[in-house]
């Protein structure tokens, strides 16, 4: 009988720390894609732009950028835009090849109008590329982009802040979700009580060109994590912003540019590609890779840079619970293979 009762312990034991060590999964995400101007050239004179990346992006079980720019053919620049993108099509193809989904909460959503931007929502549907931070309306704008594999379920949700706000989604027309403070922390309180494992803000913030993060942006990253966010992320300034933890949660303020040209500013012309790897834990393990883009647009690897990564410290013995939410400040630096 004690034998037995020995053999059953040993068995659930078994099926405990299989359950928690259950397949990891692996999220990439990529900062700003804009496939107009230069990288549209590209596109019509029949290369792919995103080659250079095909593997990395292809390394994941969900890959996720921000489009920055509408897909379409309608519309016409408004005129309160300085700069207006607007990609043909045809980048399509290329766009259902590297990404699962898309979030549309930038600037530049808007650049030709509410018929520019319905005729991207139909080719993403069409392509069955996922998309979130803009939608048909302001409930769908607002509604988080599920992703559920390996037995973890995360919501990651999308949101702009930068001008104009006149393209914000409305009860009954078009446009992207607006980062407000209120409604960002009751999005993702929600995304937690419809039974989000991990949530994920992807933000379109900062200001162009500054390689750190403003205080407005601190204090929003803080207030997500604070509300129930496991990891920040954000885009839009054209560069890159550093990494940092927070109460042991991952904020990477910009990736920066990935697909984009026109810059002359060098450190506009480098971007990154973020993996992120998930376990029941939370975040076990992340790194970035350099991507430098030539004057075409196209993002290259670059083999040997030096960019922020961490390694798998809620899986560490050495690091209570309780030290890992105390846990913030700056993070190491990694060799790019």
């Amino acid at each position: 009988m004690k034998q037995g009762l020995l053999s059953l312990c040993a068995l659930l034991l078994l099926l405990t720390v299989s359950v928690a060590q259950a397949d990891p999964m692996r999220l990439v995400f990529v900062g700003d894609v804009m496939l107009d101007e230069g990288p549209g050239r590209v596109i019509e004179s029949g290369r792919d732009p995103l080659a250079p990346f095909a593997a990395q992006l292809r390394d994941a079980d969900f890959t996720i950028g921000n489009l920055e720019c509408p897909v379409a053919t309608r519309g016409k620049p408004l005129d309160s835009k300085i700069v207006s993108f607007r990609a043909d099509p045809r980048v399509v193809p290329l766009l259902k090849g590297r990404f699962d989904a898309l979030s549309l909460a930038n600037n530049h959503s808007g650049d030709y109008g509410k018929a520019a931007f319905l005729e991207t929502l139909s080719h993403l549907e069409q392509a069955g590329i996922a998309y979130f931070g803009g939608g048909h309306d302001l409930v769908s704008a607002h509604a988080p982009l599920w992703i559920e594999r390996q037995g973890l379920r995360i919501a990651v949700l999308g949101y702009n802040e930068f001008k104009p706000r006149s393209f914000e989604a409305g009860a009954d027309y078009p446009g992207v979700a607006w980062s407000e403070d209120s409604q960002v922390v009751s999005d993702i309180r929600a995304a937690r009580v419809a039974g989000a494992d991990l949530v994920i803000p992807f933000m379109h913030w900062g200001w162009e060109r500054e390689q750190e993060p403003s205080e407005r942006q601190r204090q929003l990253a803080r207030t997500m994590i604070d509300a129930g966010a496991d990891v920040v992320l954000g885009s839009h300034p054209h560069v890159t912003q550093g990494a940092e933890y927070y109460r042991g949660k991952l904020i990477v303020y910009s990736l920066g540019n990935f697909v984009f040209d026109g810059f002359e500013l060098p450190a506009a012309k480098r971007g990154w590609l973020l993996r992120l790897t998930f376990g029941r834990q939370g975040l076990l393990a992340w790194e970035t890779l350099a991507a430098q883009m030539d004057e075409e647009g196209t993002p290259h690897p670059v083999p040997g840079a030096l960019t922020p990564c961490g390694e798998s410290f809620w899986a560490s013995a050495e690091l209570s619970a309780t030290n890992q939410e105390a846990r913030s400040g700056s993070v190491q630096e990694c060799v790019n293979r």
